[in-house]
């Protein structure tokens, strides 16, 4: 915080030392960078940002609208409310720079073809936008993050409309999927992703709606021009100012989630066929079962109806997480327990098999990793209806 409030500081001295205005000179140059994924999940999908360079006035710096606001009063609880303020942050470029480089991150620019005063105007905005009363903006995922920001101030400050043409090579596709091609399917991230977000991303995103992530402003900008003069494109220039160096990728099969699920799995599959052999139950099996259940119903549930996410709605993970396992706990616990539990059983089959119809006619995709939980789940019901029938 320190280094963004002197760094402010400098910036308007020295823009308006002896009086003198905040202006680009005729030769300044705005790029928009394109930073490749990272390797952390938050680092996964890219990055945007502006830069600003004007070496007759001396500027080089690069603004962005990626900056996590860690001062703000219960930070974690609005992040998982989607009440999260984001900033939008200011660097020296070749602080930038050196930053990603260090990350062995791929950095792409984009000389935007502006005229004089749309330079002004679009660095003015810039400016206007970093005065602390202006810094924070509500995040969106989809709708309003750093790659969204960028397409939006620039068509605020141009002067003529600006058309966005689909690219050669486009494909559309769902949000679901285009998350999914930045992280590996069988990863804790995309389990996550896949776990907390609802169908409202498995449906067909837009052209212009791909812009939410880094990579696609990069395609759409460069293919876009001027709608009132279609001979004059958006990018004058492209150039790759870091290649990523490739890297030996670790093969983690052994950690990841259809592995781990697929171990609890074999253990759930086990326990199941030695109690039907012995005729007997494990109730500290189904109490775990149904109590982890119950508990991420509750967290989808919360996540649907409790939060500003627009992602999270209508999430029919509900049908193997289902939150009132929780309450059937206590039948659990008893021997012969009351006749409608039977039945509340083979509610919950059905349930998994209603999951089954809605990945296979694409109202929802669902985490992979937890195929092998879900076999496992669906084996214990039917074990259980059938211990229970067999008591009576």
């Amino acid at each position: 915080m320190r280094k963004q409030l002197f760094l402010l500081f400098i910036l308007f001295t020295a823009l308006t030392a002896a009086g003198q205005p905040k202006t680009l000179s005729p030769e300044a140059e705005i790029s928009v960078l394109t930073i490749g994924p990272g390797y952390t999940l938050n680092d996964a999908f890219g990055h945007s940002a502006f830069r600003i360079k004007d070496h007759i006035r001396g500027i080089d710096l690069v603004f962005n609208y990626g900056v996590y606001d860690f001062n703000a009063p219960n930070f974690y609880l609005k992040f998982a409310q989607g009440k999260l303020n984001y900033l939008i942050g200011l660097d020296y470029y070749e602080d930038f720079y050196e930053s990603y480089v260090s990350q062995n991150r791929t950095i792409r620019a984009q000389v935007l073809n502006l005229s004089p005063t749309e330079k002004q105007q679009l660095f003015d905005y810039l400016l206007n936008n970093y005065r602390p009363e202006n810094r924070a903006y509500l995040y969106d995922f989809f709708y309003d993050n750093c790659a969204t920001k960028i397409r939006d101030v620039v068509e605020d400050i141009s002067d003529h409309p600006i058309a966005f043409y689909v690219p050669e090579d486009f494909e559309a596709k769902t949000f679901r999927t285009l998350i999914h091609e930045h992280l590996k399917l069988n990863s804790w991230g995309a389990l996550g992703i896949d776990v907390a977000l609802g169908s409202v991303i498995d449906r067909e995103a837009s052209p212009y709606e791909h812009m939410f992530l880094p990579k696609n402003i990069y395609r759409f900008f460069a293919a876009a021009d001027m709608q009132s003069n279609p001979d004059q494109a958006l990018v004058i220039a492209s150039s790759v100012l870091f290649e990523k160096l490739e890297q030996p990728k670790s093969n983690g099969f052994i950690s990841s989630p259809l592995s781990i699920f697929g171990l609890i799995a074999c253990i759930i599959l086990f326990i199941t066929y030695r109690d039907f052999q012995h005729k007997q139950r494990s109730p500290w099996l189904d109490v775990v079962l149904f109590s982890v259940t119950g508990i991420v119903g509750v967290f989808i549930l919360l996540l649907w109806f409790a939060t500003d996410h627009t992602g999270t709605h209508q999430n029919y993970n509900l049908l193997w997480a289902f939150a009132l396992n929780l309450f059937m706990i206590p039948q659990l616990l008893k021997t012969q327990p009351k006749s409608w539990f039977v039945k509340y059983l083979k509610f919950l089959i059905i349930l998994l098999a209603l999951m089954t119809l809605h990945w296979i006619i694409g109202i929802q995709v669902f985490a992979i990793g937890l195929i092998p939980l879900f076999i496992a789940l669906a084996c214990r019901y039917l074990f259980l209806v059938y211990h229970y029938n067999r008591l009576k």
